[in-house]
């Protein structure tokens, strides 16, 4: 749970940077070679195939964690201690985890089904046409209540990555009293910074394109 965890973190790096391509004033350009490049390049396609794999273990590992927790104690606690139980995040992983599942189908269907198989429209460059992907996630982005959604997944992928990202290390035997505080600090950057990036990309083009 822990690896499959800290890869699909280093995945989000790499999804979140690219996708800032949105903000640049080319006409979408640089975003529709990123995603030529991201879907075409053999490499990068091995990998993504390995990426929805380690997503799909990540969900059925989540699932049998939680299920095995619950039979663990099926009756609940009378009263919860503050902190003795732990945070918000980390008693509702699995809900988080599957408001995330059902917003990763919808942004699956939206876009990487529409660059697979959907009839998207050419561009041309001056180097041969490519698919407008471009304009698909303009139009996505332009809907207020897709937005809307948008950022409630990124906020229960920011309270998922909060507990998350320390409880990975935590469960690798990465627990010092010198490197914890340290790791702690960072899971807090990266659960607020990352979910941020991706967020400034829906509300860009909603209110200023």
């Amino acid at each position: 749970m822990s690896l499959t965890g800290l890869f699909l973190c280093s995945f989000l790096i790499v999804h979140m940077s690219g996708n800032l391509a949105l903000l640049k004033s080319d006409g979408g350009q640089a975003f529709n070679e990123y995603a030529k490049f991201m879907t075409t390049f053999p490499p990068i396609k091995v990998m993504s195939y390995f990426t929805y794999a380690l997503i799909l273990l990540h969900i059925v590992q989540g699932l049998a964690i939680w299920l095995k927790n619950k039979s663990a104690r099926p009756v609940k606690y009378a009263a919860r201690s503050k902190g003795k139980n732990g945070s918000w995040a980390s008693r509702n992983m699995a809900i988080l985890g599957i408001v995330i599942l059902f917003f990763l189908i919808l942004h699956l269907k939206s876009f990487w089904f529409e660059m697979k198989f959907g009839s998207i429209p050419y561009v041309d460059y001056g180097g041969g046409k490519i698919k407008n992907l471009y304009e698909i996630v303009v139009t996505a982005f332009k809907q207020p209540w897709y937005v809307g959604i948008y950022l409630i997944a990124l906020l229960a992928i920011a309270l998922h990555l909060i507990h998350g990202f320390q409880s990975a290390f935590q469960s690798l035997g990465v627990n010092h009293s010198k490197y914890t505080p340290i790791i702690k600090i960072l899971g807090y950057i990266f659960a607020i910074g990352v979910p941020l990036g991706f967020a400034i990309q829906p509300l860009y083009v909603l209110l200023f394109l």
